[in-house]
């Protein structure tokens, strides 16, 4: 039945109860607690039973929601498959208990009863007493749809005065279960255990200075484990080292919430923080210490932060996260060993490292070592050098020159003009005394200072041009150096280990003195290496078992 046709039949003196119609119900509750969950199924019941016994209408199964807010649509399933299964005209009319269960956004309110409308669906907002069949039920629904989402606005409101307000009577917020402290009634105690587990963590990290990877191996040594009994998250430890409360300290306004609607929030800069000393949250280390483990953990942070990405920063090792371990299929980890002759730098299983020799038998590798075999492989990969030279001289040759440098510095001129043509007239408005000096002196101090960037901007345009030009000089030198790194005399470059190779897998028979690897690269069939060090040599298996192994004796 059409909507047209409805409300013809109700403006003769038909009601809504009078009408043929298919009707279902919409039912939803905000939250999981017991009462809203009991509340739903009040609704379930009456709705069912209301429809069932209009002798006119024909139950359709409702459709329900359980905690689930109605500040937005986006994550309410049944809510949209409701409006699809309208869509398909399954039924007629749906009863639900208030605008504010359909949605508390006035613009999802309105725009749902319009979409359904336009299907011939009708609902019915049975406390709000609105009917959308009849003729001037979108005025109401504007009305009322427009309270509901002031109610938000108004609630989000109350609930941000009622944490002042809690904040100021000493109750501590957040989270309840903060490792160190026992929390009840807003009121938090040290837990003695948990709290030993703190102050080692900052003794670890400041006073030895220890990552925070080693700081969780050594408490599992020290058998100091998590609530569940597993070694302490890198993550777990950061948060503890991060959060003022284990100073004494309380912190807020971290994050603030941009739209009330959405709930999207966006995560503060520390300097706009709320922090100060808080009677009510009882240190577990002193203010010094975590002073100073935070001032080494953020100078670690930009040192790392300082690297163009994070697949910069793990990709600086060529062998990061390339080597792998059969036994157990755990990564290797890169270790840097100190003695007498200076360092060395090797790769051992993570439970290796995490546990010791007892519960991994793979033995470390060596950085030379590997790339020794691998520049080997790469020599044998390379069949005709002097063309892959000339290759890679004509690509580069060929590269046009696509940055229109000259444009950049044409805009960088009119710029320094403009912002001089500014200074001599803020000069001429000084001399004419409109402008007091100190404001003279603010303005022109601003001109400067943006003509010197300009310039400095201008200096690195003009160098990175003449970077960008490849005279025969260069491309002599260009040629050289990649003749010199194919012969793979200095060993092998880094970055074509990163490219080329996909990953080497340290197999089961290994052992400390004989080191069985297979070596996968990005192309082509696996090949086999073998390390003697009681013999300073290795072999190869190229692919395929039909060609012979080749032994090379190591430098």
């Amino acid at each position: 039945m059409n909507v047209l046709k409805i409300r013809n039949e109700m403006r003769n003196g038909k009601s809504i109860f009078d009408l043929p119609l298919r009707v279902t119900y919409y039912a939803r509750v905000s939250t999981e607690k017991d009462e809203q969950l009991n509340s739903l199924e009040n609704q379930v019941q009456y709705y069912t039973e209301l429809i069932q016994s209009k002798p006119n209408w024909t139950y359709v199964p409702g459709y329900i929601d359980e905690g689930i807010s109605g500040t937005s649509t986006k994550k309410r399933d049944s809510f949209l498959q409701m409006i699809s299964d309208a869509k398909a005209g399954r039924f007629d009319f749906i009863i639900t208990k208030e605008i504010s269960r359909f949605s508390r956004s006035t613009l999802d309110s309105i725009r749902y009863t319009q979409e359904l409308l336009e299907h011939d669906v009708g609902v019915l907002f049975q406390n709000d007493n609105i009917n959308t069949l009849d003729s001037d039920s979108e005025f109401r629904l504007v009305v009322m749809a427009g309270v509901a989402q002031d109610e938000v606005r108004k609630l989000s409101e109350r609930l941000k005065f009622g944490f002042h307000q809690a904040i100021k009577n000493g109750h501590v917020l957040g989270n309840d279960k903060l490792w160190g402290y026992d929390k009840k009634d807003c009121v938090l105690t040290i837990n003695e255990a948990e709290a030993q587990v703190v102050r080692r963590i900052f003794h670890l990290y400041a006073n030895e200075q220890m990552g925070m990877r080693r700081i969780s191996q050594k408490l599992y040594d020290e058998g100091f484990t998590s609530r569940r009994g597993n070694a302490f998250n890198v993550l777990t430890i950061r948060h503890i080292l991060e959060n003022p409360k284990y100073k004494g300290w309380y912190c807020a306004n971290k994050s603030q919430t941009v739209d009330y609607r959405s709930k999207r929030k966006i995560f503060l800069d520390e300097s706009e923080w709320v922090m100060y000393p808080d009677p009510s949250v009882p240190a577990i280390v002193s203010e010094e210490l975590w002073d100073r483990a935070n001032t080494l953990y953020k100078r670690r942070r930009a040192q790392m932060m300082s690297h163009q990405s994070a697949a910069e920063f793990h990709n600086r090792y060529s062998y990061s996260g390339k080597i792998i371990c059969e036994e157990h299929g755990t990564s290797f980890y890169r270790q840097v060993l100190k003695s007498s002759k200076g360092e060395k730098e090797v790769w051992q299983c993570r439970v290796y490292r995490n546990r010791g020799r007892a519960a991994c038998s793979a033995p470390q590798l060596r950085t030379t070592e590997l790339d020794q075999i691998m520049a080997r492989i790469f020599d044998q990969l390379i069949q005709d050098r002097s063309a892959v030279v000339d290759a890679v001289m004509n690509v580069i040759q060929a590269v046009p020159n696509e940055h229109d440098y000259r444009q950049d510095v044409v805009r960088l001129e009119a710029e320094l003009s403009a912002i001089q043509a500014k200074k001599d007239r803020l000069l001429e408005m000084s001399i004419e005394g409109v402008l007091s000096t100190a404001e003279f002196k603010q303005r022109n101090d601003t001109f400067n200072q943006q003509l010197s960037q300009l310039e400095r901007q201008m200096g690195n345009l003009k160098a990175e041009e003449e970077k960008s030009m490849i005279s025969p000089e260069r491309l002599g030198m260009i040629k050289t150096a990649l003749e010199e790194e194919l012969s793979f005399q200095n060993g092998v470059n880094s970055a074509l280990v990163t490219t080329i190779l996909d990953r080497i897998v340290v197999k089961k028979e290994s052992t400390r003195e004989e080191i069985h690897l297979d070596i996968y690269l990005k192309f082509g069939d696996p090949y086999g290496a073998v390390f003697d060090r009681g013999n300073s040599s290795f072999c190869i298996t190229p692919p395929r078992s039909t060609i012979r192994k080749v032994t090379i004796k190591m430098i």
